[in-house]
């Protein structure tokens, strides 16, 4: 029987949106949140980093500009945002590893990285998916090694305003208010978030789990 193919939300939401993603990142000052996420990560020279849900490849790029010596790869179900993510990185001169899969399905054996990125992709997932993907990402995590995840979160403070409270009206986005408790549900022991941002969209929370 042929196997029906997977569903999956793109990167910009649609696919007519996947030609602005990019320049609307760079509005949105996303440049700045993986920066912040990759500092967080302490990566070191030698060291393999997968980013779940690369979309276009800015992370992975990122990551290997600043880190010539770490092997990045990216992984997205959406092969029109990798053709964009495979493009810059020729653009860049840096080479990264682009795979075509999912986040509950990592196409990789157990304990291949030691470092695993997800940037806004968390919030895509459905509840079962969120904890699938999270195992998922330890187990191809070596000993001792560890996940850095930046998504929509709530600030502590109170002062997300509208938008956040807009935001949060979607289920989705909503159980991100328990990303620690999806984390642990998934085996990790060690979780903690690290820091919080505040953007046009409300607040972004760090999350590290090993």
């Amino acid at each position: 029987m042929k196997k029906e193919p997977r569903s999956f939300i793109p990167a910009a939401g649609h696919d007519w949106l996947l030609a602005f993603y990019d320049p609307l990142q760079r509005w949105l000052g996303a440049a700045a949140i993986v920066q912040e996420l990759i500092e967080q990560a302490n990566v070191q020279a030698g060291q393999r980093v997968l980013d779940i849900g690369c979309g276009t490849g800015s992370l992975a790029i990122a990551l290997k500009q600043q880190h010539p010596g770490v092997e990045a790869v990216g992984l997205d179900p959406d092969p029109r945002a990798l053709a964009i993510a495979r493009r810059k990185a020729g653009d860049a001169a840096v080479e990264i590893e682009l795979e075509r899969g999912f986040a509950d399905a990592i196409p990789c054996p157990d304990n291949a990285f030691d470092r695993v990125f997800s940037s806004f992709m968390f919030h895509h997932l459905s509840r079962q998916q969120k904890t699938t993907m999270l195992s998922e990402a330890l187990r191809v995590l070596k000993p001792e090694a560890s996940l850095h995840l930046v998504d929509f979160g709530r600030s502590k403070a109170g002062t997300g305003g509208w938008v956040e409270r807009l935001l949060h009206r979607s289920s989705d986005v909503r159980d991100n208010m328990h990303i620690e408790s999806f984390m642990k549900d998934a085996g990790f022991t060690r979780v903690q978030e690290i820091s919080q941002r505040s953007t046009l969209f409300g607040t972004v929370c760090y999350h590290r789990a090993s």
